[in-house]
């Protein structure tokens, strides 16, 4: 049987390389390219993270910021703000 101390490890682990991914300069302009913010999306990796670790408080706050965030860029794109 699996650990709790071993899945929450796997799942550090993962998230710490999508992390990484995400700061990756060139990552970062391929997701630009597709007006995604890749700040954004740590944030809501952060969120996803909090909540498969039982953080229920923790991921609500970081996928409410991350869902703001995009809710409010994609209203200005489609004024032609952004």
């Amino acid at each position: 049987m699996t650990s709790p101390e071993s899945v929450t490890r796997e799942i550090d682990e993962l998230f710490d390389e999508i992390v990484d991914l995400l700061k990756n300069p060139d990552v970062q302009g391929v997701l630009a390219d597709r007006r995604v913010n890749a700040s954004i999306a740590m944030v809501a990796v952060d969120g996803l993270r909090a909540y498969l670790k039982g953080d229920k408080e923790g991921a609500i706050e970081d996928l409410s910021v991350a869902v703001e965030e995009i809710t409010q860029r994609y209203a200005q794109g489609a004024k032609g703000e952004a």
